[in-house]
């Protein structure tokens, strides 16, 4: 498979050199050169069929030869190394927790596939430095870094909003051994994803560094998040309509489902549910794209205006707005919605959510109560364990909540980061690591 960029001006390349690259070199995003299609046959055995097993068949064809059949299988196995429960909630509701691994959070697989490909990769990077750097809103941060703490010589540095994580976030970000560098930005996500793609732009640094990204931009992070589409179908009994709703901020977690459908996937519908940044939807029903500045909220992993994944969104729909509306359907809901509706789920289910996971239930309900539709499949994205949330989560509910083990233990660790608030500085810091 060759992976060229959807800005046009670079030519097409190998999984490898897309995963080492992060971005092409025109700076833009990496897509597959080829449609996939599974077989049918495939689609219909899934249920009866092992999950590395599905995983491998569905990545294979994206990696190709570039890493040998028994290496991607281990690495699969490595991933998907955690339970991921379709639980049900309610009558034609269900949520698919994917927060069961090391972080509490769905970016732990991605950030676990990527840094083991990267780890099998850099033999054939150059003998400059080799860099991970990552922007992120909240969940990324941590599972980058713990994704890549059996790697040897990469470096990780992530920016993170000062203040606009959780201190859960925040201690995951900034608590790992000296492979981590935690950079708090003066500004918000926006800005911290600005100044990295700044950094991969810069040709001082570019001389110096190898640059590589692990946000979802990373063909590496995207592509295996169709892992949670392909085996949460698994588990489903019935042959009713399959709709999934999935909290969105840069797109990247939706855009693997849109993919997974693309490539045989009994998916009927897909819901973007974001909060009160809503860019795409007002896209969707307006048909303009016009990012307002970010505004904070409680789900603050998704306090993203300008999703970098949207372009892909659009190329798997060759940018037809009648196809993307006939496919996906986009809400947003504000902080008051999302509170309400944590302590719905817990009040009347028993049923505790972080406040991401909150509005991908209020997404999917408000799109079968607008179509009038019960008799379906309802299933939201529960993206990260509320505990990572504990105060929002708490004041919603009315109850204290206890932290797991895995968390207590990482807020008794002493907090090592740098502040920085400009663009200068970042390019500073990584230089003065040469």
């Amino acid at each position: 498979m060759k992976y060229y960029s959807l800005n046009h001006n670079s030519s097409p390349t190998s999984f490898m050199k897309a995963v080492i690259n992060g971005l092409a070199p025109d700076k833009g995003l990496y897509f597959p050169q080829e449609k996939v299609i599974l077989s049918k046959d495939f689609i219909e055995s899934i249920k009866n069929i092992d999950d590395v097993e599905i995983c491998y068949e569905v990545m294979n064809k994206y990696v190709g030869d570039e890493i040998p059949k028994q290496k991607l299988i281990e690495i699969i196995n490595n991933t998907i190394s955690f339970k991921i429960p379709l639980k049900k909630i309610e009558d034609s509701i269900y949520s698919l927790e994917l927060f069961h691994g090391p972080t509490l959070a769905f970016k732990d697989i991605g950030a676990k596939f990527m840094a083991q490909c990267l780890d099998y990769f850099k033999s054939s990077y150059s003998s400059k430095k080799i860099t991970v750097l990552v922007a992120t809103s909240g969940d990324t941060g941590g599972a980058v870094a713990k994704g890549f703490s059996g790697t040897k010589d990469i470096e990780v540095c992530i920016l993170y909003p000062k203040g606009k994580i959780s201190k859960v976030q925040e201690r995951q970000i900034t608590t790992n051994g000296d492979y981590v560098k935690a950079i708090e930005v003066e500004g918000d996500f926006d800005k911290c994803q600005s100044m990295v793609k700044k950094a991969f732009n810069d040709e001082e640094i570019i001389r110096k560094i190898a640059l590589t990204s692990a946000n979802s931009i990373n063909v590496a992070r995207w592509l295996p998040q169709m892992f949670y589409y392909f085996l949460a179908y698994k588990k489903i009994n019935n042959k009713k309509d399959n709709l999934f709703s999935v909290p969105s901020g840069n797109f990247g977690n939706i855009c693997a489902g849109i993919l997974s459908k693309s490539m045989g996937l009994p998916i009927h519908h897909f819901i973007a549910s974001t909060n009160v940044n809503d860019t795409i939807p007002r896209y969707i029903k307006e048909g303009l794209y016009e990012p307002h500045s970010t505004k904070k909220t409680i789900s603050n992993a998704m306090d993203v205006s300008d999703p970098s994944n949207f372009i892909r969104i659009q190329k798997i729909f060759n940018s037809d707005l009648q196809r993307l509306r006939k496919n996906v359907s986009s809400f947003s809901f504000n902080d008051t919605e999302t509170e309400d509706v944590m302590r719905l789920l817990y009040n009347s289910f028993d049923y505790l959510t972080c406040p991401h996971s909150a509005v991908g239930y209020l997404g999917l309900k408000k799109y079968m109560d607008v179509n009038k539709i019960s008799n379906v499949n309802g299933i939201f994205i529960s993206t990260a364990h509320c505990i990572k949330f504990k105060d929002v989560v708490e004041n919603s509910i009315k109850t204290s909540i206890k932290y797991p083990k895995s968390i207590k233990d990482i807020l008794n660790k002493e907090k090592k980061s740098l502040s920085i608030e400009n663009y200068s500085e970042l390019k500073d810091f990584l230089l003065s690591r040469v």
